[in-house]
């Protein structure tokens, strides 16, 4: 009776083991449409063999626990060219917002700064009329009325250029806090992980801390190292801690010349952040260069201008035979004291026309020689050594160049993010048609052992009733 009943703790123990893989592939079924599940394979285990009179019997399978399918070289590179992907992304968006401010007739609400390049060729072609009839009011008042329309615009595009990089700084505020929220989420999964004894359970929590890590890596660049125990140590790409074992470190903000500027244990990694990658990284990148560089272009443009045509109007003399002066100055624009800030407060301050200073100093109200000076302002290099209207020109070309070369990067960053994709699900991703296959191979398994089962049953009764006829079907 000993080998029969071994023969019964084996098929028993074959149930119970297919009966455990049944549930494996129920649950892959079932969560199919999971996003971040791994699929999960059975481990079987072979029980520990008898050695009786020289020879080593076996005594059957058992079930350990559920295997996750993942590649973790290959999960990790896919998290580097999501978080990639996401900058240069973020980036894009914030560039075709400004460069959307700087096309001319786009018919965009957000083109507010008109066509700055034709209010540049109108208001010195208004005083290239004017040499003609310096003495004509309607000539005079077309003067202001053009260089009211070229401040105004490139007023209005710095103002939306300040709008936009506030609107990116609450972007970052609201990107940091999700990134706080996952670093915590994380810590709390290494602890659940290390504490969990191997099972599908565990499996589940390391799902749960994958698709974290994965979410994370769109918001931020990131560096993972696996440690004791199947924890995740999370640093920034600068090496600052953000996760250690079951502990966050979380990033802090604090305004800083009107910005917000970021830390890490106290350490400010505001520009380690912009030239990590993630979310994070492209609009802080935005925020940071492309737009104060948009600023430094226009504050140079409006600088130029303002002094230039102011410092030439102030040589002549007027419509009422004023001479201008350092006392009483004759400026069309308002007179700038620095670079930094000049488009922005670039306005026409001159109310009378009459003091446009048409004529050369000393010469009669009828003389146009200024006039013919200051409309040859047009073709001076008066802005870092081009014309204004060159100037202007190189700046938008250099801004749609760059937003051409992200919008290039980007696209080969997604390619290369979908492929990354394809690969991790082809191996980690539930095929319906697999669990099908393995669940008609364990059903057949578990209908073989059953049948055993009841030809042990069978036997037993055969040797219960000796000498009466047994049937075995």
């Amino acid at each position: 009776m000993g080998t029969i009943s071994s023969a019964f703790s084996i098929i028993s123990g074959a149930l119970d083991a297919d009966q455990a893989a049944l549930n494996v592939v129920s649950n892959n079924v079932a969560n199919a449409n999971t996003t971040g599940y791994s699929e999960e394979v059975p481990t079987f285990e072979q029980s520990q063999t008898i050695n009786v009179n020289g020879k080593t019997y076996g005594t059957g399978v058992s079930e350990t626990g559920a295997t996750s399918l993942r590649d973790r070289v290959l999960e990790q590179r896919l998290d580097q060219q999501q978080q990639s992907a996401s900058a240069s992304g973020a980036r894009l968006t914030a560039l075709n917002n400004i460069q959307a401010l700087f096309t001319p007739d786009s018919g965009a609400s957000s083109s507010t700064a008109g066509d700055i390049g034709s209010d540049i060729t109108k208001f010195f072609s208004s005083l290239s009329s004017l040499e003609a009839e310096p003495t004509d009011s309607s000539l005079r008042l077309n003067v202001l009325s053009t260089a009211k329309t070229l401040s105004g615009d490139i007023s209005n595009a710095a103002a939306s250029l300040h709008s936009q990089q506030a609107g990116l700084d609450q972007d970052t505020t609201g990107v940091v806090s999700q990134i706080n929220s996952l670093t915590t989420s994380i810590a709390q999964l290494n602890q659940q992980i290390q504490a969990a004894s191997p099972s599908d359970a565990s499996g589940t929590l390391e799902d749960q801390r994958q698709q974290d890590l994965s979410d994370l890596s769109k918001l931020i660049g990131i560096n993972q190292v696996t440690t004791a125990n199947n924890g995740v140590q999370i640093t920034t790409t600068s090496g600052q801690l953000l996760v250690a074992g079951g502990v966050s470190n979380q990033v802090e903000g604090g305004i800083v010349n009107g910005v917000t500027d970021y830390s890490v244990n106290g350490t400010d990694v505001t520009s380690e952040l912009a030239s990590g990658g993630g979310e994070l990284g492209g609009y802080l990148t935005a925020r940071d260069q492309d737009i104060p560089s948009a600023l430094s272009s226009l504050d140079q443009l409006a600088y130029s201008i303002s002094t230039s045509v102011n410092a030439q109007n102030n040589q002549g003399t007027d419509g009422d035979g004023v001479t201008g002066s350092t006392a009483n100055p004759l400026y069309i624009f308002s007179e700038p004291a620095t670079v930094a800030g000049s488009a922005a407060s670039m306005s026409v301050t001159m109310i009378n026309s009459s003091q446009i200073a048409a004529a050369g100093a000393g010469k009669g109200t009828g003389d146009n020689s200024n006039a013919v000076v200051m409309a040859n302002l047009a073709k001076q290099s008066i802005v870092n050594g081009q014309t204004a209207t060159n100037y202007y020109s190189s700046f938008v070309s250099s801004l749609g160049s760059t937003v051409s070369g992200v919008e290039t990067e980007n696209t080969a960053l997604n390619a290369s993010v979908t492929q990354l994709q394809s690969q991790s699900n082809a191996l980690s991703k539930v095929n319906l048609n697999d669990e099908a296959s393995a669940l008609t191979t364990l059903e057949r398994s578990y209908q073989a052992a059953s049948q055993v089962f009841s030809i042990l049953n069978t036997i037993i009764q055969s040797a219960l009733n000796l000498g009466e006829s047994t049937a075995v079907s």
